[in-house]
């Protein structure tokens, strides 16, 4: 019974149409392709054009690239434009586009802990005001891409889970304020994806062995297909929270109780905070604060290419 009436909330996305933020690669190119085999119509947005002609090509005719960085309003609008233009109006926004720069906050460089706050909260902020008449006129859905490090705060992930606890809570307000104009909304926590972001991350000289010493579930990293799965469900249903894993939302029960449990779990486990902290300065002066700090994966480089 349970699976049926889960079935049963399903809504056809045969001819909407769907923005897609950070549409270049993991969850944006993989949900751009899924919808446009259910026969949706998909605008692809982010900044890395000729990758995101690529996932247009095998999304087929009904998808589009529009180039445009989420903290550049102008870029925003004059997208949402054409693709209103192209598609004749929008139906669902999946407000995926994000960076992460590793770091603590004593030595990060502070233009990437500021850029990944612009680009993962006021970036989030810009899509959903610039797309958000357009949905409530079709009284659509909005998808928030937060994650697990909005409940779950580690230890050189400041900037990261200030931005996505940020994202979580302007979600929720979104939420009640859209409730009446008939517009869904909710918010993803996805743990630790086999994305380029976290690939990324875990080629850090420094955080990589950080959260390699993460315990249990929550050091282990899932398959894109896997949280892909989840989220096409959960758009599919409209959803309020999409959990990847389901045990992610347990956690929001016990948020209360995380942050001493990090903090003595660390202290535990061989101090391994502090060590990180000293290998953090020691990189920062091979490398620099600028490059030890930049934000990972083919994503944060492009975000850094494109500035």
């Amino acid at each position: 019974m349970g699976v049926t009436n889960l079935l049963a909330r399903e809504q056809d996305v045969k001819g909407k149409v769907i923005v897609i933020t950070g549409a270049a690669r993991g969850f944006g190119a993989g949900l751009a392709k899924r919808f446009a085999a259910r026969g949706a119509k998909v605008a692809l947005v982010g900044l890395e054009p000729d990758v995101m002609k690529k996932v247009a090509a095998e999304c087929g005719p009904d998808a589009a690239v529009f180039e445009a960085d989420v903290t550049d309003w102008a870029a925003l609008e004059t997208a949402t434009k054409g693709i209103v233009e192209r598609f004749g109006g929008i139906d669902i926004v999946v407000a995926n586009a994000g960076i992460a720069a590793a770091g603590f906050v004593r030595s990060i460089d502070p233009k990437a802990f500021e850029r990944t706050i612009e680009v993962d909260l006021l970036g989030v902020w810009r899509t959903v005001r610039v797309t958000l008449p357009h949905v409530i006129d079709r009284k659509g859905y909005i998808l928030v891409v937060s994650s697990l490090a909005a409940i779950t705060h580690a230890p050189a992930m400041a900037a990261y889970a200030a931005a996505k606890a940020g994202v979580e809570a302007f979600t929720n307000s979104l939420r009640a304020e859209m409730r009446h104009l008939g517009v869904r909304v909710g918010v993803a926590h996805p743990s630790w994806i086999a994305t380029d972001l976290v690939n990324g991350a875990d080629e850090h000289p420094v955080f990589g062995p950080l959260r390699a010493s993460m315990p249990g579930p929550m050091g282990k990293t899932y398959p894109v297909e896997f949280a892909l799965d989840a989220l096409e469900k959960g758009i599919l249903r409209r959803d309020r929270s999409i959990h990847v894993p389901g045990w992610v939302g347990a956690l929001k029960v016990i948020r209360t109780f995380l942050p001493p449990i990090i903090e003595i779990g660390a202290k535990l486990r061989g101090n391994i905070v502090a060590k990180a902290d000293k290998a953090a300065l020691e990189d920062i002066a091979k490398r620099g604060a600028e490059v030890s700090s930049r934000a990972v994966g083919a994503g944060g480089q492009a975000d850094a290419d494109r500035r």
